[in-house]
């Protein structure tokens, strides 16, 4: 979703709780826009998305010009790695690079863990983390769940 400036006038039709993160109808838009109701749905990709005159929005940048009054910057991160998690606590300005670091472990993993795969050449589990740009090994370990405790 490419980004879109947010229209200085949303304020007058969207209130936003810091503490639940969840943003709420101050004026009718459309049937489907009751004042007092919960805006947005959760879209494919995990975030709370929101449609505003015609156009569609994500939460959290909408939530960041909201509290800061600014427009957002390119990227804001959910620190705790849950996309539809909009507390301002768990909202920050980020890199890309800082951005990547809390992203989920792939669809293809079979360890269950982030930053752990099984090593056919040893028959154990490896540990291993990107940092600057640069996959460090971190070792080899008997169990998947040692090997998350060194990635961690």
């Amino acid at each position: 979703m490419p980004t879109k400036n947010i229209p200085y006038d949303i304020s007058k039709y969207l209130s936003y709780d810091e503490y639940t993160g969840s943003l709420t109808w101050l004026q009718q838009l459309s049937i489907n826009t009751g004042v007092g109701s919960i805006a947005g749905t959760t879209a494919i990709q995990g975030y709370i998305t929101i449609g505003f005159k015609g156009k569609i929005y994500r939460a959290h940048r909408i939530i960041w010009f909201l509290k800061t009054g600014q427009q957002p910057p390119k990227n804001i991160d959910h620190i705790n790695g849950n996309k539809s998690d909009n507390t301002w606590s768990n909202l920050r300005e980020a890199t890309s690079r800082q951005n990547n670091y809390n992203t989920c472990k792939k669809s293809t993993n079979k360890s269950g863990f982030k930053g752990v795969s099984w090593d056919s050449k040893s028959n154990k589990w490896l540990a291993q983390i990107r940092v600057n740009g640069k996959k460090k090994h971190l070792g080899l370990f008997n169990t998947p769940e040692e090997a998350h405790l060194a990635y961690c």
